[in-house]
C-alpha cells in the first residue's frame, strides 16, 4: 500500500498543480524524484510533525490541496492539537496518510503504534476516513479525496486482504447475524466465519459509516471488526441502529500494550485477531 500511495500521489502531484505535499523525513528517499520536480508544492519538514501539519493548514488557507503523510502516530497522535486547530478550528481540508497503522511496525516497539487514531479523530468533526484492504483499493480513494476540499484521513497497512473489493459489498450471504470487516480484517473474518450463518459486510471507509447497508443488512445481532481500537464504532453503530432492538460485539487491538514486540502477526494474535481468535470470540458472542 505504501509503495501505491508514493506512486498515485507522486502522479496527482504531476497532473494537478493545486496539490502539494509535506512530509516529516518519513518516505523522503520515495519522494525525492517529486521533490525535485516540484520544489514549490512538496515540503520535508524534518522530524517536526506538528510543524508538518501547521504547514499542511496554511497550505490549505492558500487554496491548495496538501497530502500530509507520516507513521499513524507521528501523523495523528503526535499532531493531534495541530490537526485540530489548523483544520477543524481554521475550517480548512487536507489528506492525511499514515502508515503502520494499529501494529504494523511491531518490531520498532509502541512508540511506532497508534491503535488509537481513529478514535483521536472521532472527536472531530467533519473527518472522512478511508481503511483500504488491498492496495489496488489506495488510489481511487486518493483521486477522489484530491478533487475536493474536505477532511480525509487514510490509513495504510502491510496487511491487506487477498483480493481489492468495492466498499459496501457483501461477500457472505447466509442469513443470521450481520458481521462487518473493515478493511484488512476482511480476509480473518472470512476464515472465521466458515460454516457459520451470517452475512459479511465489507467495508473500507468506516466514517462516515454506511448506515443504510448496516439497517439493510442487520436482523437482530452484529459483529464489527475493526484494525483500530475496539469499540471505536461503538456509537456510530449505535446511533445507526436506533430504535431498533440489537446486540453487538466490538472486536479490534485492546488498549493494553503488547510488550513482546513481534511480528504484526504476533500482535494480532495476542489481539485474538487472527482467524481462530475471531472465531472464538464471534462464536462464544452468537452463542453457536
Amino acid at each position: 500500500m505504501r509503495d501505491t500511495f508514493v506512486a498515485t500521489t507522486t502522479d496527482i502531484l504531476e497532473e494537478d498543480p493545486r496539490t502539494a505535499l509535506v512530509i516529516a523525513d518519513i518516505s523522503g528517499d520515495a519522494f525525492a524524484p517529486a521533490m525535485r520536480r516540484h520544489p514549490d508544492r512538496v515540503f520535508n519538514v524534518g522530524i517536526r510533525e506538528q510543524l508538518m501539519a501547521g504547514v499542511g493548514g496554511g497550505l490549505a488557507l492558500t487554496g491548495m490541496r496538501p497530502f500530509l503523510h507520516s507513521y499513524a502516530p507521528f501523523l495523528v497522535d503526535r499532531a493531534y492539537e495541530q490537526i485540530k486547530l489548523d483544520f477543524g478550528h481554521q475550517d480548512t481540508g487536507a489528506v492525511l496518510v499514515s502508515i503502520a497503522a494499529s501494529y504494523d511496525a511491531a518490531a520498532e516497539g509502541y512508540t511506532h503504534q497508534s491503535p488509537g487514531d481513529v478514535a483521536l479523530l472521532d472527536t472531530l468533526d467533519g473527518w472522512t476516513v478511508h481503511v483500504p484492504g488491498h492496495r489496488d483499493e489506495v488510489p481511487e480513494l486518493l483521486r477522489a479525496a484530491a478533487r475536493h476540499d474536505d477532511r480525509v484521513y487514510v490509513r495504510l497497512s502491510v496487511q491487506e486482504n487477498r483480493l481489492a473489493h468495492a466498499g459496501g459489498s457483501v461477500l457472505k450471504r447466509d442469513g443470521g447475524p450481520l458481521v462487518v470487516a473493515v478493511g484488512p480484517m476482511l480476509d480473518p473474518v472470512l476464515e472465521a466465519v466458515d460454516g457459520l450463518s451470517v452475512t459479511v459486510l465489507y467495508v473500507n471507509t468506516p466514517r462516515p459509516l454506511d448506515t443504510g447497508s448496516l439497517n439493510a443488512l442487520i436482523n437482530d445481532e452484529i459483529v464489527v471488526v475493526e484494525p483500530y481500537l475496539a469499540g471505536t464504532s461503538a456509537k456510530v453503530v449505535s446511533d445507526a441502529l436506533r430504535g431498533r432492538p440489537h446486540r453487538a460485539l466490538h472486536l479490534g487491538p485492546g488498549s493494553a500494550e503488547v510488550r513482546r514486540y513481534g511480528s504484526w502477526r504476533d500482535h494480532a494474535r495476542a489481539h485474538g485477531l487472527d482467524p481462530a481468535g475471531l472465531r472464538r470470540s464471534i462464536v462464544e458472542f452468537l452463542g453457536t
